[in-house]
């Protein structure tokens, strides 16, 4: 067998220690050296030439130009790493992990990979792999195998015959268009099965290609060729993901088997809401993650699972919210509507009335003129940017008690379109972003909480002596780009500040310099940057 350098080969059989760098390994710091170079290991009796043999156990010859696989390697080896262009066509009997990965090969031989009794785990992602390479009879005698990647090569068709102790497969990016009837029969042991970016269709599955798979947890067919919800669903899935295909519609049952589903993942398809039937998630008791953002929705679709408590719909094209969209999402947190068609006259002002626990809510990229109604006060962020808004006013926000990030950032507030006393309605408020904006000053009254604030590219030309007064624990102030002169910022404007780290003066018409009394030292700012 001609063997030749560019490719890795490792195999593992019960490693002692770990022989590849972890990510803790790259961030610890560099050994102590004494200026020599570290002493050339020792080799073990019988030792293939040119070939590194700390133990009887490893046997490191990467790098080397080999032409033929060594012969003479010890049967008790627990660490044997190559360069190869082609698989071996036969591997000790005793190796428990084959690493093959990143290599060009193209074909694997019976005895390769079969008649392992003690295999567990093959790497064969990133090859060339075909599936006139990957023979029928490939892991016959190897029942044990648990881990199998296959992702990153040629497939066209999930291979079959693979070892039914299969726990964990991956065969993303490959080109897979169909999985053979009972190519997965057997596999009841599955739990992790990777299928994204391959060209599957419906018409290259069956009802009863995933069905007899009782252990499967984690599903992932997204970015394939879907228009319809694969049916035979295993009833244990919790996570599915479905994601950029081409899925027009949920009919009632296409879910309803798959009761134990935590995380539905429907972005990137083209739904609507008509398309979306009212007891589609009614059987899924257990999920509280639902993605279905970058698709066609006009309306919040109807039937939401009545337990969910992250729920993703930004980027469509939602132009109103009505009193009966979240009336039964009692345990929703996150709520995210950017990017949207929302304007203030089509939410309702109640609509958002039985999300108590709600924590999160994002209404970026909208039309608003105005901040919603109704918010809840268990409301934590509050995110409004590259809306319209024009005006604000204590009575909006009088229940947000426990609110601590507002982002009102690119709209169009001035300073008397915001009504004396709202900023005092925020008693917890830790950030405010109101960059962007058409203030020509700095807001007065703000709460005494905050500790962020955000107010580059406005039109504040004058910062007087109690601009922060109310504001004596504040940390980072930024006011990047705006119409500040020297002489127009007071020196006592800063002075009391004592938890101040930050005053971001930068890209003003002239340098502004600011004591940082905390630091006791003065921060200077250049135009421009």
């Amino acid at each position: 067998m001609r063997l030749s350098c560019g490719c890795l080969l490792v195999l593992f059989v019960k490693i002692p220690f770990c022989l590849v760098g972890s990510q803790d390994d790259k961030d610890a710091p560099p050994s102590p050296r004494l200026g020599v170079g570290p002493l050339p290991p020792k080799n073990t009796p019988g030792c293939p030439a040119n070939c590194t043999c700390p133990s009887e156990e490893t046997v490191e010859c990467g790098g080397l130009d080999l032409h033929v696989f060594p012969s003479n390697v010890s049967r008790d080896v627990q660490h044997l790493s190559l360069q190869l262009t082609v698989a071996p066509q036969i591997l000790p009997s005793t190796v428990r992990i084959v690493d093959l990965a990143a290599n060009l090969l193209t074909e694997v031989y019976p005895l390769t990979f079969g008649q392992k009794a003690n295999l567990r785990s093959v790497y064969l992602h990133n090859n060339q792999l075909t599936n006139t390479g990957l023979p029928y009879d490939a892991f016959n005698g190897s029942d044990a195998v648990s881990t199998m990647i296959l992702s990153s090569n040629q497939l066209s068709y999930l291979p079959q015959n693979l070892p039914p102790a299969l726990v964990r497969l991956h065969l993303q990016n490959n080109r897979i268009a169909r999985i053979p009837r009972g190519a997965l029969s057997s596999h009841w042991k599955l739990r992790e099965l990777y299928l994204q970016n391959n060209n599957l269709s419906n018409k290259g599955m069956d009802p009863s290609t995933f069905s007899k798979l009782k252990s499967l947890e984690y599903l992932d067919l997204s970015n394939n060729n879907l228009s319809e919800i694969p049916a035979g669903f295993p009833p244990n899935i919790v996570i599915l993901h479905l994601g950029k295909n081409r899925i027009d519609s949920l009919p009632r049952d296409s879910l309803s088997r798959v009761r134990g589903l935590q995380y539905l993942l429907l972005q990137n398809n083209r739904l609507t809401a008509a398309g979306v039937h009212p007891d589609a998630f009614l059987k899924l008791r257990n999920l509280h993650t639902l993605h279905l953002y970058n698709n066609r929705l006009e309306r919040v679709p109807p039937g939401l699972p009545r337990r969910v408590r992250s729920l993703m719909i930004l980027h469509n094209q939602i132009t109103h919210i009505g009193l009966q969209d979240f009336a039964n999402t009692y345990l929703l947190a996150e709520l995210n509507l950017s990017y949207n068609r929302l304007y203030s006259a089509k939410i309702h002002r109640l609509a958002f009335r039985k999300l108590r626990r709600l924590e999160s809510l994002d209404l970026s990229g909208n039309q608003l003129t105005l901040l919603p109604a109704g918010l809840p006060p268990s409301l934590q962020v509050l995110r409004l940017h590259k809306n319209q808004i024009n005006s604000l006013s204590p009575e909006l926000l009088a229940n947000l008690t426990g609110l601590k990030e507002l982002h009102l950032a690119h709209n169009r507030l001035r300073i008397g379109s915001i009504t004396p006393g709202t900023w005092q309605e925020l008693q917890g408020l830790r950030l405010l972003d109101l960059s962007n904006n058409e203030l020509s000053y700095i807001p007065p009254d703000l709460p005494e909480s905050l500790e962020y604030l955000y107010l580059q590219h406005n039109r504040i030309a004058v910062i007087g002596a109690e601009a922060f007064h109310t504001v004596p624990d504040i940390r980072a102030i930024v006011l990047r780009s705006n119409r500040l002169l020297a002489a127009s910022v007071s020196d006592q404007a800063f002075a009391a500040l004592k938890q101040l780290e930050v005053v971001d003066t930068t890209g003003n018409p002239e340098p502004i310099s600011v004591k940082m009394p905390r630091a006791g030292r003065w921060l200077r700012s250049h135009p421009g940057a």
